[in-house]
């Protein structure tokens, strides 16, 4: 298994990537456990994919057990970025991307996908979800309360003290310091920080007034590469906060999130739950799974701030031989197994059965 940045674009089916800026940095060893046994198919030959580096645990995990039933198909993927990942599979330079948001509307509209055909759709498989955590470092606090309003005034610079009575008020055990608040934010164009100011724009747009962005838009705070970059600048100092991909959180402070008239700490089962709650994005092609994720439901147990990283691939590709090796790596990827793997070394949420069952139907639209 190969995951070696790769520089140069090739034609179709020959190993190509960009050597571009990363998304959220998802580090880890994959737990290939309990990865399928049996026998070797007919499949051979390379697959390259590259784009958002939420999922590279999870596509390590993946890979190992997609090969171990085809040890001839080499699989590449360059983690190196999510709008990385979407360009070069515009550009023609891979066979699949990974990215944390669906392609938009007018993006395929304006079509141009080298890896497709002329007249093919895309697939987009939400096969990788994740909660996005909300940590701080804290001394003698482990978790707190706040509603979207107070992690909207945090980020945006309108809440600066940790005793603010907006905090103590849904913390009333909690002894916080008279302490500035450090908030940390990414300093790389990014797909967490796309789905944090979703849910900020979505939950508390009357404090939170600077949209939905992947590029962070305020000046204050303290800017960090990656997500190993932001929970690394929120563990070395005091009385600091960020966001991050929650396999990330390690022994950080958590918050709670409010949801209706609860608080709901970030599970994968919480985010798994929001997923279900929310419909697909209209407009779209039988193959495309884009969700519209509510950010705002009060539905009991569910965590809004998720991630959901996509497989994004050709019904129609120009390659015809590329074609069986992303279908079935596709199929492994969403396969109950598959996601099971993933949760197991990654942290993730694995995806309902009914959204396999689609994922399935999509998958099934590959040629």
């Amino acid at each position: 298994m190969n995951f070696s940045r790769i520089t140069r674009v090739a034609a179709l089916g020959a190993v190509a990537a960009l050597a571009l800026t990363a998304c959220a940095a998802n580090e880890g060893t994959p737990d290939t456990t309990g990865a399928p046994e049996g026998p070797a198919t007919s499949l051979t030959g390379t697959l390259v994919g590259a784009g958002a580096s939420s999922q590279q645990v999870a596509i390590q995990t993946w890979t190992a057990g997609f090969q171990q039933a085809n040890p001839d198909v080499t699989v590449d993927y360059d983690p190196a970025g999510s709008g990385t990942g979407r360009e070069s599979f515009q550009q023609g330079a891979i066979s699949f991307a990974g990215s944390d948001r669906a392609f938009k509307l007018d993006e395929i509209t304006a079509g141009g996908f080298g890896a497709c055909t002329e007249d093919s759709g895309i697939i987009e498989l939400p096969a990788y979800i994740s909660p996005i955590a909300i940590v701080f470092n804290l001394d003698g606090v482990e978790s707190l309360n706040m509603d979207a309003a107070t992690i909207a005034g945090v980020f945006a610079g309108t809440i600066t003290n940790w005793n603010d009575p907006a905090i103590a008020a849904a913390n009333p055990g909690a002894t916080l310091p008279d302490l500035a608040i450090s908030p940390v934010h990414r300093s790389d164009k990014s797909g967490t920080t796309g789905n944090f100011t979703d849910y900020l724009a979505a939950a508390a747009g009357d404090v939170w007034t600077h949209g939905s962005v992947e590029e962070w838009p305020v000046q204050s705070g303290e800017a960090a590469q990656g997500t190993s970059g932001v929970v690394a600048a929120v563990k070395g100092g005091q009385g600091t906060i960020g966001y991050a991909d929650a396999s990330q959180a390690g022994t950080l402070g958590t918050v709670a999130v409010g949801v209706g008239d609860e608080f709901v700490p970030y599970s994968p089962e919480a985010a798994a739950a929001v997923v279900d709650a929310s419909p697909l994005e209209a407009d779209r092609t039988a193959g495309d799974l884009a969700i519209k994720i509510d950010r705002t439901t009060e539905e009991a147990g569910v965590y809004p701030i998720i991630l959901i990283s996509y497989l994004i691939g050709c019904e129609n590709y120009a390659d015809e031989a590329i074609a069986p090796l992303v279908k079935g790596f596709f199929e492994y990827a969403v396969s109950a197994e598959g996601q099971d793997a993933a949760a197991a070394s990654a942290g993730s949420a694995p995806i309902s059965s009914g959204l396999r069952t689609k994922a399935e139907a999509a998958i099934a639209l590959i040629k």
